[in-house]
């Protein structure tokens, strides 16, 4: 795996971990959180509520899903 590709999954994770634990959050949030543009946030979000991870209820507030995850 590109070393790029492994900073994204970390950070995907590290999204998820920061919305289970302070959610529900908003990308403008997670952005000042991360350190990292609304436009990068939305491609993480996307990965997330594609895999059924996260969902946004409220527009532009994001919840971790009921869906098992192993996080290891």
């Amino acid at each position: 795996m590109s070393q790029s590709t492994t900073r994204m999954l970390t950070r995907v994770k590290a999204v998820y971990l920061f919305i289970r634990d302070n959610g529900p959050v908003t990308t403008s949030q997670i952005a000042e959180e991360f350190c990292i543009t609304d436009r990068t946030v939305q491609r993480d979000l996307h990965l997330l509520a594609f895999n059924g991870l996260v969902n946004s209820p409220n527009r532009g507030s994001w919840i971790i899903t009921n869906k098992k995850v192993k996080i290891s």
